[in-house]
């Protein structure tokens, strides 16, 4: 199969840690090799730093949840292309039980081009989706509260008023 990407790293996020594999292809073959990073900044910016590194073009990674988040905000910087790969796309093979396997897997199915990416909009939309989730929920509690202000009021026999006289 031909390979699209020669120079690319495959990451496998979790809350506390990113296994990241990278997969260098050339003319005398393929070599990779695989570390573990810690997903505080410092860690992170180490992980950036290796990859850049190893020359890396491309990566992926596979994260269930939200953890994926703060991995991608430091690599975005325009240094790599991104691929956010849904884990459901890349999970059915058996015999993959570790980390460091799932990681050498997103780097061989990245190299050759085989991974779907999801949708990551860009950072403006993000914040803004943040800022209407945030108002949603602030908008739920004050209404949790006004209904328990008004159960309290009826169970003490009174009743709210409504300001119309």
């Amino acid at each position: 199969m031909e390979i699209l990407h020669p120079r690319c790293a495959g990451l496998d996020v979790h809350k506390d840690t990113v296994v990241a594999a990278v997969r260098l292809a050339s003319s005398s073959g393929t070599v990779g090799e695989v570390r573990s990073f810690d997903t505080k900044t410092p860690g992170l910016l180490a992980l950036s730093a290796w990859l850049a590194k190893n020359g890396c073009t491309h990566v992926a990674m596979e994260a269930t949840g939200v953890y994926w988040k703060p991995v991608w905000h430091i690599l975005d910087d325009g240094q790599f292309s991104l691929i956010l790969a849904n884990a459901a796309h890349v999970k059915n093979v058996p015999g993959r039980k570790t980390d460091v396997a799932d990681a050498q897997w997103l780097a061989d199915l990245l190299a050759h081009g085989l991974i779907r990416a999801s949708f990551v909009p860009e950072a403006a939309t993000q914040e803004m989706r943040a800022l209407l989730r945030t108002r949603k929920q602030l908008v739920r509690e004050q209404a949790s509260h006004v209904q328990r202000v008004q159960k309290t009021l009826e169970d003490a026999n009174r009743t709210p008023t409504t300001g119309a006289a």
